[in-house]
């Protein structure tokens, strides 16, 4: 059942653009004191809990390796969500969960150990 997940979440994110509107080292629009140590976007034509597109880290790794999700809470906002993790070396997945587990944000992180990376 876990093979099927990490399948059909790697399938979604093949299907869809990528769109990366925070590049790595920019600052956060609303928050300047933030700056994203990996880029960060979404997928165009999805749906995520907040109603935006799915969040998608992107690393520079080869584009396609899907190593993991990383689910948030957030008490400001008041929500939870999803995140993926595209592309990311073990080195960008520390510093993503570093910068996720900031302030009001606490996260963890599933990464895809099938063989459907």
């Amino acid at each position: 059942m876990d093979e099927l997940f990490w399948q059909y979440l790697k399938r979604l994110a093949q299907t869809s653009d990528l769109v990366i509107d925070r590049p790595k080292g920019s600052h956060h629009p609303r928050y300047p004191h933030v700056v994203y140590p990996v880029d960060y976007g979404y997928l165009a034509g999805t749906t995520a809990g907040d109603g935006a597109g799915i969040d998608v880290w992107r690393g520079s790794l080869e584009p396609d390796a899907l190593q993991g999700v990383a689910l948030t809470v957030d008490l400001t906002k008041r929500d939870a969500e999803i995140k993926i993790l595209i592309g990311c070396t073990p080195d960008e997945i520390s510093q993503i969960k570093a910068f996720l587990n900031e302030d009001s944000m606490k996260a963890i992180i599933l990464l895809n150990n099938s063989d459907e990376r």
